[in-house]
């Protein structure tokens, strides 16, 4: 056994097999993206949206019920969706809901449109 391949092989066959293996990624790739229907290359970036105040959890969640006259009274706010829906769980009556309300907008909006 030669001294410069004491394993088998040489370090120019190791450079082949990586460049063999990242022509083979390439191709993978490509096939990747056309499976999911861009084009190739990198996609375009798109700004970040903004964050919403629903999204970021600003807000309370309210169980509220809606009277005769389609204005809404809200009966408990709570800081979880979970938790809001637990107390409603056992709700029989239709005029009584419960819905996120973001800080700052007024409960008229859950008023009854008519």
């Amino acid at each position: 056994m030669d001294n410069d391949r004491p394993f088998g092989f040489d370090p120019d066959d190791i450079d082949r097999v990586i460049r063999e293996a990242g022509e083979q990624f390439r191709q993978l790739q490509d096939q990747f993206v056309k499976f999911l229907g861009q084009p190739s290359g990198s996609a375009p970036r798109r700004a970040p949206e903004p964050e919403t105040t629903g999204s970021a959890g600003d807000g309370v969640w309210a169980v509220y019920s809606v009277d005769a006259d389609g204005l809404a009274r809200v009966e408990q706010v709570y800081r979880t969706e979970l938790d809001a829906l637990r107390a409603h769980k056992n709700n029989t009556d239709p005029t009584r809901s419960v819905r996120f309300l973001p800080y700052g907008v007024s409960v008229g909006v859950l008023d009854a449109s008519g």
